[in-house]
């Protein structure tokens, strides 16, 4: 493998300008309808005393689980040792601390009121795993950023590996952290199992991956640099690896559930019930996000860059459809708080069959201006920083290229 040259882009042409005003707007969007919320109050919202965490949720632990796996592309090359990864390594952590920012950034507006996560920050609660999670994040930037450091400055490069391996088990750890959120609920049926936090695992490699993908494709499109055929081949290979690897958890999860008797309702209400998580399940998430995609990357169809593209933007929606049945599906089914006693129906909800929550335009507008937060710290970075080789042609990373 030659010597690989990392330099900026220029960053001068009319679409770089069209993008980062298309970003600009939808942050904008985004920064208006956290407004609109705060100055009404939560009740323009879907949201309600049944379903607190709503549609900017699901942006936001999908951004912070695709944060990790992002990582993952730097940490095939650090760790595991191989060198077709390794020059992908600095962009693979610009897009990683990107996301979490963009994840983050939703979460943070979505409090209701961010002005107290001061004190989330100075008050600790460490049976809570929220409180656990703020130095996981908080972890998960000064990590990455040291990483960076000891890649791009040459004179840091013999401590290049013990920072890759710190990097790689803090985001194992800060993603079983994201799971655990849910594992930990052991009041909602729909959560409380201990296979969720290596699921998130799992999810965010395929999440991750996807998102890495897309992001590379486009920039090398854009600026005209080579981006060969075999490097990209080994990536949607990889992601159909991890898509698989996530539907295999999916069925444990649910076969486990199934199993037990008390899950039996909620299980009933995601996979057969009447409201639109079943839907989201089995079409979102199961064909969309899942099957889909495994016959673009295992056919003739993968030998397509537009198909490889199409299967990662349906691995990110299908991601998107699974957080939400998640999230959402595991507030909508209610909470059984007297077991095997019948229960009288009055004004808070008691004896529903399930919790209706319809997303309104603000909680969306501000989801999906985390993406954007996320993609614009990607755009400005490749144009200040030398984060993007040259070339990423066969000759040039793969080093059976000859062979």
């Amino acid at each position: 493998m030659k010597k690989i040259t990392y330099l900026e882009i220029e960053g001068r042409s009319k679409g770089f300008y069209t993008l980062i005003a298309i970003l600009g707007a939808i942050i904008l969007a985004g920064l208006g309808a956290t407004y609109y919320m705060e100055h009404n109050g939560h009740w323009v919202t879907g949201m309600d005393n049944a379903i607190v965490w709503g549609t900017p949720h699901v942006f936001a632990v999908f951004l912070i689980v695709a944060a990790s796996g992002a990582l993952n592309v730097a940490s095939i090359g650090t760790v595991f040792g191989k060198s077709m990864y390794k020059p992908l390594g600095r962009i693979s952590s610009l897009l990683a601390i990107a996301l979490l920012a963009g994840g983050l950034m939703v979460l943070v507006l979505d409090l209701g009121r961010p002005d107290r996560l001061i004190v989330a920050m100075t008050k600790y609660n460490f049976k809570s795993i929220f409180a656990w999670n703020i130095f996981l994040y908080t972890g998960f930037f000064a990590v990455t950023i040291v990483y960076l450091w000891m890649m791009m400055e040459r004179r840091m490069n013999q401590y290049y590996k013990p920072a890759g391996y710190v990097a790689f088990f803090w985001r194992l750890i800060l993603t079983t952290g994201t799971g655990s959120i849910f594992g930990f609920l052991v009041a909602r049926p729909g959560y409380d199992e201990a296979i969720l936090p290596p699921m998130f695992i799992i999810m965010s490699f395929a999440f991750g991956l996807a998102f890495f993908i897309l992001i590379i494709m486009a920039t090398y499109k854009w600026t005209e640099r080579p981006l060969g055929d075999a490097l990209l081949r080994r990536l949607k290979n990889l992601l159909g690896v991890f898509v698989a690897a996530v539907l295999y958890f999916v069925a444990v999860f649910h076969l486990t559930n199934l199993y037990a008797t008390e899950h039996h309702g909620v299980e009933k209400f995601i996979l057969a019930g009447s409201s639109i998580h079943t839907p989201l399940f089995w079409i979102g998430h199961i064909l969309i996000g899942g099957i889909l995609p495994l016959i673009i990357f295992y056919s003739k169809l993968g030998n397509s860059r537009s198909w490889i593209a199409t299967g990662s933007v349906l691995v990110i929606l299908g991601g998107l459809a699974q957080m939400y049945v998640i999230i959402i599906g595991g507030q909508a089914y209610p909470l059984e708080i007297f077991p095997g006693m019948e229960v009288v129906s009055s004004s808070f909800g008691d004896a529903v069959s399930y919790h209706k929550y319809t997303p309104s335009l603000p909680e969306f507008l501000l989801g999906v201006s985390g993406m954007a937060v996320a993609i614009l710290i990607v755009t400005f970075g490749v144009k200040v920083l030398r984060f993007l080789p040259v070339s990423l042609a066969d000759k040039d990373v793969d080093p059976h290229h000859d062979a």
